[in-house]
């Protein structure tokens, strides 16, 4: 049972390109958002999607692979866990976030036939 202990795994869409960089000297770093969709009918019978974005982390090897062949669109299926982590902004508030810290990364196709 430990293996499904904070296990997350999303499909969907880049909302824009990953942010990369290098943390702690030379570890690759980056930071994208996740766009996952949902579709229902409601109480009218109307068919509704419902959009919900991610906060994704990734670091190492999958860093890069991930900066290297995605883009905004780009669809990809990620396997995590999730994060918390403070900071203080520039006002002195301490914020709290939320986000999947990815483990294993697949590309899903191209961009361009979405």
């Amino acid at each position: 049972m430990n293996s499904i202990r904070n296990n997350v795994q999303l499909i969907g869409r880049l909302g824009a390109k990953a942010d990369f960089k290098t943390v702690k000297g030379d570890t690759p770093m980056v930071k994208l958002n996740l766009a996952t969709n949902e579709f229902y009918k409601n109480s009218k019978g109307e068919k509704v999607e419902e959009t919900y974005w991610h906060n994704l982390v990734a670091f190492g090897k999958t860093a890069e692979i991930i900066n290297k062949y995605t883009d905004k669109g780009s669809e990809i299926c990620i396997q995590g866990k999730l994060v918390n982590r403070s900071y203080e902004d520039k006002d002195g508030q301490k914020r709290y976030i939320t986000e999947v810290q990815i483990n294993d990364v697949l590309l899903m196709g191209d961009k361009s036939k979405a």
